[in-house]
């Protein structure tokens, strides 16, 4: 996968937006002010670091090589995810939705609302 196709998937969510606070090699999706994928540009291969719910982080782990604990976050709830053609696009896409939804969850249900979710 491509930074240009991962970066449509990323901003396609609601609320989605794309900044680089901490310097221009550092693509960072929030929702809401709240990240929730950090993609580094000059990683080779590409990598994208996702929020996951702790328990699925480790059974995702066991189960891929492509996916490791977060590099630079929490071990407990960030996977980065190597985008080295091993994983289906499908569930790469899968864990930027589920990292998505589990930011999301975390806000009011006000904000959830108003962002279409529930």
């Amino acid at each position: 996968m491509k930074y240009a196709e991962l970066e449509e998937i990323l901003l396609g969510f609601s609320d989605s937006t794309l900044s680089f606070p901490f310097d221009e090699k550092t693509a960072v999706f929030k929702v809401a002010k709240k990240m929730f994928a950090l993609v580094g540009l000059e990683w080779d291969p590409l990598g994208i670091n996702l929020k996951c719910d702790p328990d699925d982080a480790q059974i995702l782990r066991s189960q891929f090589d492509a996916i490791i604990p977060g590099y630079h976050m929490s071990k407990d709830h960030w996977n980065t995810v190597i985008l080295d053609g091993s994983l289906e696009p499908d569930l790469v896409k899968k864990l930027i939705e589920d990292s998505y939804i589990l930011v999301v969850k975390s806000m009011s249900k006000k904000e959830q609302i108003r962002l279409g979710v529930i």
